[in-house]
């Protein structure tokens, strides 16, 4: 069965603890701390694999875990880091929080390693604690505990256009006749169950990627039948192709049909409809009087700048005329595709109400401390912009801003927080 939604468990790993020890050595009777350092955690990192269009390897297997950090050891030995997991996902998978539901990632456009779930740090040895005051330090700092989560893997096929429409109204066979996809075809009276895609080729290397989504009936966008499971599969199309039945075939309405469906689709996600519009009158082959069948859609739809193209999927007739109006559409389209942005980090997840200290520690000097603020240095790459950003608005959202500016920092005057040093300049 072609699977589209998953739900599983992940799980970092958690850091490995700092060791306490002491050197012993000949001739060395009082020798000073040397415990390392554990080693970091795995990390549960998300891939696209390009082989990969369904989400079947999650169906039987629900729970996943790196490997934990070891232990630091005598002489100042570091810890193994431990085993990275890495979970292969088909493009287009957007990862979500199962219990909020909030966007985690969206595997859309990303060619690199997602680190989703980052190890915990490993923690420091003794012979970090050595002072002139306690030269023979007997604590070490354990290691940071593993993050875990359950979450939902949604995969929402990636397409530049999407075939709609009631069963059997000749999706498939369309497909078929314009794209190498091999789709199972026949007179079924119910829905094909699994999206099917394939490239139109064109002339002067000209093309686009087309899904068959599956047929949507009325009460899809509350669930009714498999709504949502075929739904999803038309947010990231930028042109949205309905597939009528002219002859009326199967006793249907075209113009009632093509209404329907877009209800659903305005109940589901209204900003699909502001999407470009295509209607294809099918089956003309199997018309009497082709102009009478086609007319009264015509009239009902273009006035609201949406073409009717009179096709037959079967024989072919009036297809490459509605491929080229296709193509021109998506010419005015953004190139991205659209990818779904992050609304749940995970990393801040049950810490969020954690107090931040803000304390003058000398005159000009600033020192931001807490749980919060460490964990944030340790998920966030301040080198890049996206991470710089990120950490603007962790400190500006936090208050700590507003805090240093209440206690009356000045512009050049010095932020600490743990290894990071900084100069304050007001934005």
């Amino acid at each position: 069965m072609f699977a589209d939604r998953a739900k599983i468990y992940i799980r970092s790993g958690k850091g490995g603890d700092g060791h306490v020890s002491f050197r012993r050595e000949l001739y060395v009777p009082d020798g000073g701390p040397d415990g390392g350092d554990g080693g970091n955690g795995g990390d549960v990192i998300f891939v696209v694999d390009e082989g990969q269009n369904t989400l079947n390897d999650y169906r039987h297997k629900q729970k996943y875990c790196a490997g934990n950090g070891e232990e630091g050891g005598k002489r100042r030995c570091h810890g193994k880091k431990g085993n990275d997991i890495v979970l292969k996902v088909p493009a287009g998978t957007v990862i979500k929080d199962f219990e909020t539901g909030k966007v985690i990632f969206d595997m859309a456009d990303t060619k690199e390693e997602v680190h989703l779930l980052k190890g915990g740090k490993g923690g420091k040895g003794n012979m970090h604690y050595a002072t002139s005051v306690m030269q023979a330090p007997k604590y070490a700092q354990p290691g940071q505990d593993a993050q875990e989560l359950w979450v939902t893997l949604e995969l929402k096929v990636i397409a530049d256009v999407g075939l709609v429409g009631f069963p059997n109204v000749g999706k498939s066979t369309l497909l078929s006749r314009v794209t190498n996809a091999q789709p199972k075809i026949a007179n079924y009276h119910f829905t094909t169950l699994n999206p099917n895609l394939g490239v139109v080729d064109l002339e002067d290397g000209q093309g686009f990627v087309i899904a068959d989504i599956p047929g949507i009936i009325e009460g899809a966008s509350e669930g009714v039948g498999l709504g949502f499971e075929f739904l999803r599969h038309i947010e990231r199309t930028k042109v949205i192709v309905h597939i009528v039945d002219a002859a009326g075939s199967e006793g249907r309405d075209p113009i009632a049909d093509i209404h329907a469906i877009n209800q659903e689709i305005e109940k589901y996600n209204p900003e699909i409809l502001k999407r470009p519009q295509v209607i294809v009158a099918n089956k003309i082959d199997a018309c009497y009087d082709v102009e009478q069948a086609v007319a009264a859609i015509r009239e009902e739809f273009e006035n609201e700048d949406i073409k009717v193209y009179a096709i037959s999927a079967v024989s072919g007739q009036g297809v490459n005329e509605l491929l080229w109006h296709i193509n021109e559409l998506l010419k005015q389209c953004p190139k991205e595709n659209l990818v779904f942005e992050q609304e749940f980090f995970p990393e801040f997840d049950g810490i969020n109400n954690t107090p931040v200290l803000v304390e003058q520690i000398e005159p000009h000097v600033f020192e931001v401390s807490g749980e919060r603020v460490e964990r944030m240095l340790g998920y966030t790459n301040l080198e890049s912009e996206r991470g710089f950003e990120f950490f603007q608005k962790f400190m500006k959202d936090n208050g700590i801003i507003s805090r240093m500016e209440e206690m009356g920092i000045e512009e050049g005057d010095t932020v600490r927080l743990y290894d990071l040093e900084f100069d304050y300049y007001p934005s």
